[in-house]
């Protein structure tokens, strides 16, 4: 006689609960963060007495120390706690928002947010203290990506918070008040990991990989670098490409560097595995169309068909709206992502969620006319994209040492972040081209200048699908 066999439930991880809800409270400050300052951006170039495309250098300061800071921040993380650097990072951050309220001029005001810049691996942090806490579960890639779902909903939450309160608030308040409001949570979201969260031990040992800093450093350094000079001085000067010429010329040294260090700040090894390359790879070929499309996308909405045949028309309520419609449907992508991996395995999730990122750029080629194809189009992307901001971090820890969790989740992040910022540059260039003589005297972009960019878009999301078949079936299983 054969006796059924009952599914084992997973033992439950005392304070686990506490813990995620406790991240959740920092992952609603991140998404205010994210949301809030956007809908007011002219009104800051009016208080700063500065032109509103001189509020492109916000972006360019953000993103360069993004870059050089996740992969410091990380290693730290694994070395001293990861409890321990989310804690400063968090400090740093709303030491830098309180700067960006009461900034008296644009260059302080551009240092302070630049430093806000901090606040991008916070997640990754988070998802490595939940991947830590779970390990003697039996369950610890299911309960990761439990968490990271429910993380990444309450970003996004927290983006539409932002950006409604702000919008409903800028013509009440004085903009050191208003500006005042994400400063606020940024500092209670400090007393929330100082009073909530416990200190959790390193997981690595060793000192920090100084020569490797200091070549990564200069590397990205150079990279961004040139990239901002893409947008900045156009693609026609010279200076822009030497940058990137001499940042492509350092990854040599800086290889064979981290390559013979016994505790290396970016382990080269680890990520040339077929469990890592790939979600690496995924992670950066993302940030060209979760980073770098939304400013064209915006664009291209706000753009008048009488007067060029295509766009939207659409007023800048409007345009919030599609923001939001946008933001819905990453936060229902999030929450997918534990039924999508019980499903289809993490790796088909993941790569099914590229697919979706793939079908929603790739009809905007035909389908562009009319808002309700926008939001159709929007809407299939932004599943597919909630569902791999939660998924990558998760995935790169799965797959990762236990000594190594906070480095592989926080390159998700460098990776997306340098992905982004190419694709920023690209499309820059793509929108400049000059279109037909109406269009150029309207100041609008052409119509092949946005189509390159959904093809963009959509061709590394199918190339991001393809490299996840090299993963293992079971790299991310528990």
């Amino acid at each position: 006689m054969t006796t059924a066999t009952r599914p084992v439930t997973p033992p439950v991880v005392p304070g686990l609960v506490a813990i995620v809800g406790f991240l959740v409270c920092v992952e609603l400050a991140s998404g205010i963060l994210q949301g809030y300052y956007t809908p007011v951006l002219s009104d800051i170039a009016r208080h700063l007495g500065i032109r509103d495309a001189d509020v492109n250098w916000f972006e360019a300061a953000q993103l360069v120390v993004s870059a050089l800071v996740v992969p410091l921040l990380a290693r730290l993380g694994d070395l001293w706690g990861h409890r321990q650097v989310l804690l400063l990072s968090t400090g740093v951050t709303a030491v830098a928002s309180w700067g960006v309220a009461v900034a008296p001029d644009f260059t302080t005001f551009l240092v302070a947010w630049a430093l806000q810049g901090c606040y991008v691996v916070w997640l990754p942090l988070e998802i490595a203290i939940i991947h830590r806490r779970t390990a003697a579960s039996g369950a610890q890639g299911r309960l990761t990506r439990r968490g990271a779902a429910l993380l990444v909903a309450a970003l996004e939450l927290g983006v539409i918070a932002g950006a409604l309160t702000s919008g409903a608030l800028v013509g009440t308040l004085g903009m050191t008040g208003l500006l005042a409001l994400p400063a606020v949570a940024v500092t209670v979201c400090f007393v929330v990991i100082w009073w909530g969260i416990a200190p959790t031990p390193p997981a690595a040992s060793g000192r920090l990989d100084l020569p490797g800093l200091g070549l990564v450093t200069l590397l990205i350094s150079l990279v961004m670098a040139g990239l901002v000079l893409v947008r900045v001085v156009g693609p026609g000067s010279l200076l822009p490409w030497v940058a990137l010429l001499l940042g492509a010329l350092v990854v040599w040294p800086f290889v064979r560097v981290e390559s013979r260090t016994p505790e290396p700040l970016i382990d080269v090894r680890l990520l040339g595995t077929p469990a890592q390359w790939p979600v690496q790879l995924t992670a950066f070929l993302f940030g060209v169309s979760v980073l770098g499309a939304q400013i064209p996308l915006s664009t291209f909405a706000r753009t008048d068909p009488a007067v060029t045949g295509y766009g939207l028309g659409a007023s800048a309520a409007f345009v919030s709206t599609l923001i939001g419609v946008y933001v819905v449907s990453l936060l229902l992508g999030a929450l997918a992502l534990p039924l999508a991996a019980r499903l289809l395995s993490t790796r088909g999730a993941m790569l099914a969620a590229c697919l979706l990122v793939a079908l929603g750029y790739g009809l905007f080629l035909p389908l562009h006319d009319t808002t309700t194809q926008t939001l159709l189009n929007l809407g299939i992307a932004g599943t597919g994209s909630g569902v791999l901001v939660a998924a990558l971090p998760a995935a790169a820890a799965a797959a990762a040492p236990p000594d190594r969790t906070g480095f592989v989740t926080g390159m998700t992040n460098t990776t997306k972040t340098i992905g982004g910022a190419i694709a920023s540059a690209l499309f820059a260039i793509a929108l400049s081209a000059t279109g037909s003589l109406e269009v150029a005297e309207v100041g609008a972009a052409p119509l092949s200048g946005y189509l390159t960019v959904w093809a963009i878009c959509s061709g590394t999301a199918l190339v991001a699908a393809l490299s996840l078949l090299v993963v293992p079936r079971d790299a991310f299983a528990d």
